[in-house]
């Protein structure tokens, strides 16, 4: 089966509740007819009016950016994978190298927040990635390895193949360097090659993988042309919807 083709936009902590339902009606009004999966990802403020203007849209979908690990609580000021569910978030970004640093999430506790996501019917976007020291000392891959490892094998089979892997390279983010097209490839091949480790080739072969490390328009094309890239977790360009229209539109060309 062919994996789906995904550019996810992680808006971050942008946009006012009013800048944030424009943007996302500028991003649809744009947006021609695509086989690519797109998703928005937005604040917590933002998901249920993004959701309403999704509604009927085929290929576009809405994802948040957290949430807690439990099923409800005393946890004032968290939300929950339920909470989520019940108004139509389709994925949930877990992992982000943000969260990893200064929110100190680690594998232990993004294991819960996988799992919990998954019960709800929901998709994982986990993000996975090396700070520059790491790569420089040629760790990367040992690195990524064990995020994959000690956060996502523990699943079956069954619930891995609904898992979406972004590959980030830290030193990549908001940054404005971006791993060049071979350095994305790489890594990818090999993401792709441990699952297939864990799980088989047929598996692996069908988990979507994206790029994230401020792509661009002028640099979505060549990373996309990679065999093993699936796509995009896009920052900052995702932010100006002619930029994330035309990223989207890389896989179109």
């Amino acid at each position: 089966m062919k994996r789906k083709n995904i550019v996810a936009g992680n808006w971050k902590m942008h946009k006012n509740y009013h800048e944030g339902g424009a943007l996302a009606q500028s991003i649809i009004n744009k947006m021609g007819s695509t086989s690519t999966a797109v998703v928005l990802g937005t604040a917590y403020i933002h998901l249920k009016n993004v959701q309403k203007s999704l509604r009927g849209i085929s290929n576009m979908y809405l994802a948040a950016q957290n949430c807690h690990e439990e099923e409800e609580g005393a946890y004032t000021g968290e939300i929950s994978a339920g909470m989520l569910q019940s108004i139509g978030v389709n994925y949930v970004i877990l992992g982000h190298s943000e969260r990893r640093e200064y929110f100190g999430e680690d594998a232990p506790l993004l294991a819960k927040k996988v799992d919990i996501v998954l019960s709800k019917g929901m998709s994982p976007i986990f993000c996975c990635g090396e700070k520059l020291d790491v790569r420089e000392a040629n760790g990367q891959e040992k690195l990524v390895k064990q995020q994959i490892q000690d956060a996502l094998f523990h699943l079956s089979p069954e619930a891995f193949a609904k898992v979406v892997i972004a590959y980030e390279p830290v030193w990549a983010i908001g940054t404005g360097v971006t791993a060049s097209p071979a350095q994305a490839q790489e890594m990818h091949a090999f993401i792709r090659k441990v699952i297939a480790e864990k799980y088989g080739t047929e598996l692996a072969d069908g988990i979507s993988i994206l790029y994230g490390g401020s792509v661009k328009p002028n640099n979505a094309k060549e990373l996309f042309a990679n065999p093993d890239v699936d796509g995009g977790l896009v920052g900052g360009a995702s932010l100006n919807a002619d930029d994330f229209v035309a990223i989207v539109n890389a896989f179109e060309e």
